[in-house]
């Protein structure tokens, strides 16, 4: 288990710059709803592929601008909608119902995640040995949940993500490389949650990152963060070092 803070640096700069990135809208099985693939069409072998899950908010510009980066860098990226069929908002209020609805029915989520996870599986440009998964505040706990499942990825990814969990996973279940990124003056994932969390994945054995960035507060890696919070008075905060230095992180591991 490593607690560093890595540097930021331009990755794969030349990649970016001859992205040709493919969006294809899918529509998963059994009415489960619907997700976004990216892809670029310049990549002729196989890489390492990233499901990504979205914001309390909904599957957004910002949850899909996340895929499209990844994809421009190489990696297939599939932006799930773990809400169904286009559920967004920017209240607050809307976005805890959205939430907490979804959350009534983790058989539904899962089986959303599994689909998503399927059809990124069988595309042509994706190496299915190396599979991630990556999500921010709510997609943050819905991807360490599935870590915890025990699914076969490579690793997961959970960006000012809840980290607390009813049932703690036993040791040797999840296989995954773990990365959290969470802000120190987080008031959603307070300090004493983050102590029980490093325990839980201590006792368990697992392969852990945790990058805490000093007064640094909740959804820190999303430009438009700050504004909503001073709209709702909500305790959110744009930080871009915080978003450099752990999405540095994020490439190091997809990397690996």
């Amino acid at each position: 288990m490593k607690f560093f803070t890595l540097l930021f640096g331009l990755v794969f700069t030349s990649s970016v710059l001859n992205a040709a990135v493919v969006e294809q809208k899918i529509n998963l099985p059994n009415e489960l709803g619907t997700a976004v693939l990216y892809h670029d069409s310049a990549v002729s072998k196989a890489a390492p592929a990233v499901v990504v899950v979205h914001e309390w908010w909904g599957l957004n510009d910002y949850a899909r601008k996340r895929a499209k980066q990844l994809a421009g860098l190489g990696y297939s990226a599939i932006a799930v909608d773990m809400y169904g069929t286009g559920k967004s908002t920017t209240h607050p209020k809307d976005a805890m119902s959205f939430m907490n609805a979804a959350l009534a029915e983790p058989e539904k989520m899962n089986a959303r995640f599994d689909a998503a996870l399927a059809i990124l599986r069988k595309q042509p440009s994706v190496d299915s040995n190396k599979l991630f998964a990556i999500g921010y505040c709510f997609g943050g706990a819905v991807v360490l949940n599935q870590a915890r499942r025990g699914l076969d990825l490579a690793g997961v990814a959970s960006f000012h993500g809840s980290l607390g969990t009813e049932t703690k996973v036993e040791p040797g279940t999840i296989k995954a490389k773990v990365l959290v990124a969470t802000g120190g003056a987080d008031a959603m994932v307070p300090a004493k949650q983050v102590a029980g969390f490093v325990e839980e994945m201590t006792v368990a054995g697992v392969d852990l990152e945790l990058l805490s960035f000093p007064g640094v507060m909740h959804s820190f890696t999303n430009p438009g963060s700050t504004a909503l919070g001073k709209k709702y008075d909500m305790p959110l905060a744009y930080d871009a070092h915080a978003d450099k230095v752990s999405w540095a992180a994020l490439m190091s591991m997809l990397a690996q």
